[in-house]
């Protein structure tokens, strides 16, 4: 029952995931959105701010203007009536100060046409007010009397009036714009609020969506560790139980090659003994049979002067070549046995100075075949058993050499790398290569690829094998039928005793 709920169950979990995902995109995209809006609307009331602040400026120099034209108007009446210096030092400041001011005006008011009429006209009456009240001070300086009745009739008076006419209309018309801009600016800043708000809005239903979908996913993976958790757990278990299944198995096998050695070998020696006795007897039998044949040929059978003087020999030649290779054999798997036995001990070895080594006891055979052998400079150093490795490059190194092509200066090299933690040791020749479908079959006990002619029992790469696989190690084959091989020894940097 519960299985066949498992799908629909994922299927709804999927689609609400789905689901969550897609309103979290919508929100996020409906958040951008309203922050552009409002970034736009904040912009926009910038501008209707600065409008605003550009009326207040405006007015605030017109205010300025009007003020400087009273304080001419003060400053010359007070010089006609006291002839004080004070006066007109004021009255001379206030006229340098004048014409930079209308300029400021006018530059501030260069986008109103209503605005440049007026200070066109406050510029024209500037002028004339300037001369009048000039020519006052001037006939101060002279006739005081004079300047007093000439003050009492001239026009400055109608002058400073339209004057302050013309700057009020300025104010006015300053007035007229900044009821509309600051209207402008509070709904800019209204609208802003709201977009505020909607944004607001729109992150806070972004975060819950975040939340949920963060909820669910950590959820799922909370649930998923947890159960990657027990597999490895489970998993961890199965490999300790059939590691110590595997250990206990090779340890049966070590013991059961042992045993089988030292069975094999007692009844071996007995054939060797006995066939070593059968070949001393045949020497006086092929005497007897010669004295017969020269004293008596009449009583010599042909068939057993035959056999006498070549079968018996030649069978026992051919037990004595097999009960040799047969104790070959057998102490070839007492040597695979004890090597299992044997405990690994770790130390730093060097890679170079022992292929140099190796290299060095075949230098005698590498002259009369004229072969040359490369051992890559600086090979890296690893921690492992040295007389494992060194029994597994000798082998690698000598297979090399007994297989080169006859005729062909034979090139070996043996060179190291490093990948993730491993170091991968290679033996390359120039031989005569080994058949693709043979590359693992080369590595079992006893078996062997190509013609038969080198010595050899089939044990060597057998044993390479095995003690790669006690190093922590493989060994593998990359080759092809006349085009040479390469042998590669992938070992851990730190040794890794393997059962």
């Amino acid at each position: 029952m519960a299985r066949g709920w498992t799908i629909p169950l994922l299927r709804s979990e999927r689609s609400v995931s789905r689901f969550l995902l897609a309103c979290m995109a919508l929100a996020f995209v409906a958040l951008i959105g309203s922050a552009g809006t409002a970034g736009w609307f904040v912009m926009r009331a910038q501008q209707h701010a600065t409008w605003v602040e550009h009326t207040y400026e405006v007015e605030r120099r017109v205010s300025q203007l009007r003020v400087l034209v009273e304080r001419l108007e003060v400053a010359r009446r007070g010089y006609l009536l006291t002839r004080n210096p004070q006066a007109k030092s004021t009255f001379i400041a206030s006229v340098q100060s004048q014409a930079p001011l209308i300029a400021e005006v006018r530059r501030l008011t260069a986008d109103n046409p209503v605005e440049q009429r007026n200070i066109m006209d406050i510029e024209q009456l500037t002028i004339k007010h300037l001369g009048l009240l000039s020519r006052s001070i001037m006939l101060a300086d002279r006739d005081p009397a004079l300047a007093i009745a000439v003050f009492n009739h001239d026009q400055s008076l109608g002058v400073t009036r339209r004057l302050r006419e013309s700057t009020a209309a300025m104010i006015d018309e300053e007035n007229r714009l900044l009821q509309p801009r600051i209207e402008a600016q509070r709904e800019a800043v209204r609208i802003l609020f709201y977009a505020l708000a909607f944004s607001g809005a729109i992150a806070v239903a972004t975060a819950i969506f975040s939340i949920l979908v963060l909820r669910r996913y950590t959820r799922n993976l909370v649930e998923s560790r947890d159960e990657v958790q027990m597999l490895a757990d489970e998993l961890e278990d199965r490999v300790e139980e059939r590691t110590r299944d595997l250990s206990r198995a090779n340890e049966e096998i070590q013991r059961f090659a042992y045993i089988v050695s030292h069975d094999l070998r007692s009844p071996l020696v007995n054939v060797m003994g006995f066939t070593g006795e059968l070949e001393a007897a045949t020497g006086p039998l092929r005497a007897l049979v010669d004295r017969v044949e020269a004293e008596a040929p009449q009583l010599l059978d042909q068939d057993a002067a035959v056999a006498a003087r070549e079968d018996l020999p030649e069978s026992i030649g051919f037990i004595r070549t097999s009960t040799q290779k047969m104790d070959r054999l057998i102490n070839a798997i007492l040597r695979l046995s004890r090597e299992g036995k044997r405990v690994l001990t770790a130390e730093r070895l060097d890679l170079t100075p022992m292929a140099d080594a190796i290299v060095a006891s075949l230098q005698h055979r590498l002259d009369e075949i004229g072969a040359v052998i490369t051992v890559q400079r600086g090979m890296p150093s690893i921690v492992a058993d040295r007389l494992a490795v060194e029994q597994i490059l000798s082998n690698l190194i000598e297979n090399s050499v007994k297989y080169l092509k006859p005729g062909v200066p034979g090139r070996i090299t043996v060179s190291a790398t490093v990948d993730r933690g491993k170091v991968d040791v290679a033996v390359a020749d120039n031989g005569r290569g080994i058949d693709p479908r043979d590359h693992d079959r080369i590595f079992d006990l006893f078996r062997r690829s190509g013609q038969q002619d080198q010595p050899g029992e089939g044990i060597g790469l057998a044993h390479v094998r095995a003690l790669a696989y006690r190093l922590g190690g493989f060994i593998s084959c990359k080759s092809a039928l006349g085009e040479g091989a390469t042998f590669t020894l992938s070992l851990p940097m730190q040794l890794i005793i393997q059962g």
